[in-house]
């Protein structure tokens, strides 16, 4: 198993998987206002996988929403650390639990080596969250972030 991870953050996933999760982020800002990333990487230059996701998401200037309702998903690989960062507006709305669940269940998929499936899976879970609290407004909504997967190194 260790092998797969030598292998370069963009090309770990297969075509068909980048697709599942970029049809998943897609799926998601369709139903809400909110906004929500991918950012995979091989290693985590942080002790805390959390304190990377912070740095990445000020870094992708994802606190500039509107309704300050983005949400990272980062995932580092080779070092098999993994965090969500929301947004103060989504945060405030869904509290803690709801952030340590969706490890939780991203870490069921990832336990069972499907990565793709754990990342779609937990990007609709906050999608749902999304779409609760901050509704799609057809007469306002644009895409304020690229819905592409970010590779770091």
């Amino acid at each position: 198993m260790f092998s797969l991870f030598r292998k370069k953050a963009v090309d770990f996933f297969s075509k068909e998987e980048k697709e599942k999760i970029l049809a998943a982020i897609k799926d998601t800002e369709l139903s809400t206002s909110g906004e929500v990333r991918v950012y995979i990487e091989n290693q985590c230059t942080f002790v805390d996988a959390v304190d990377r996701a912070v740095e990445v998401f000020y870094s992708l200037k994802m606190q500039e929403t509107r309704h300050r309702n983005a949400t990272l998903v980062y995932v580092a690989l080779k070092d098999k650390q993994l965090a969500v960062f929301g947004d103060e507006g989504i945060y405030s709305k869904t509290g803690k639990d709801f952030w340590n669940n969706a490890v939780r269940n991203m870490l069921q998929y990832f336990n069972k080596e499907n990565y793709a499936d754990g990342i779609a899976d937990v990007v609709k879970k906050i999608g749902d969250a999304l779409a609760l609290h901050f509704p799609y407004e057809a007469a306002t909504d644009k895409n304020e972030l690229p819905d592409d997967i970010v590779f770091g190194k």
